[in-house]
């Protein structure tokens, strides 16, 4: 009977002193002077305050120097760029593809380039360039919305004029008694042969 007593008390005892805790200080009041860490920028680019104006100039300069661009055009308002670049006419699809994917990627590494828009069609790039010189020249709502009206206008297919448009009924006509309707088609009359003569 006295051996389960025993391993009882010795166990009793160990689970005491194991669930004490120790008297040490905490961490935060070791060493006051290592509790604030200074940390660096890890982008090295540092940015210049340019107005929109010169970060075009600057976004037409990267991509201009990019490999077979022969020359770009760049509009930036607020936080947003369109790049319009040119490049040999006689490339195919694919190889103008992968230069543009070539600026992209060079403008996204640029600080002021890293939301550009770059387009690769030459009516769209001289647009850029118009819209560019018309708010360089202090004209930047007139600018953009005439250069937004000749891109609309070149892309919206014109219709031919159907001749022979189907004959509508004239409802006002029909409610008319038969001898108003008489008086009504006298002044058509006049006023047509008024308005061709």
């Amino acid at each position: 009977m006295k051996l389960p007593f025993v391993f009882l008390m010795v166990g009793s005892l160990l689970f005491c002193f194991g669930c004490q805790q120790s008297e040490e200080e905490p961490l935060a009041s070791k060493d006051e002077s290592s509790q604030y860490i200074q940390v660096k920028d890890s982008d090295p680019a540092q940015r210049k305050n340019l107005n929109n104006s010169q970060i075009a100039t600057h976004l037409a300069n990267i991509a201009s120097d990019v490999p077979n661009v022969n020359d770009a055009a760049s509009v930036v308002a607020g936080p947003y760029a369109v790049v319009g670049i040119d490049v040999d006419k006689d490339l195919d699809r694919s190889r103008v593809g992968t230069i543009k994917y070539a600026v992209l990627e060079a403008l996204y590494h640029d600080p002021y380039g890293k939301s550009a828009i770059v387009v690769a069609d030459a009516d769209i790039t001289e647009r850029i360039r118009g819209m560019g010189n018309k708010i360089q020249q202090g004209q930047p709502v007139q600018g953009i919305v005439d250069e937004l009206a000749a891109i609309v206008g070149r892309y919206m297919p014109d219709f031919p004029i159907n001749d022979q448009q189907p004959q509508e009924p004239d409802q006002n006509k029909e409610i008319i008694p038969e001898k108003d309707k008489r008086k009504l088609e006298e002044i058509e009359g006049e006023q047509s042969n008024h308005h061709d003569k």
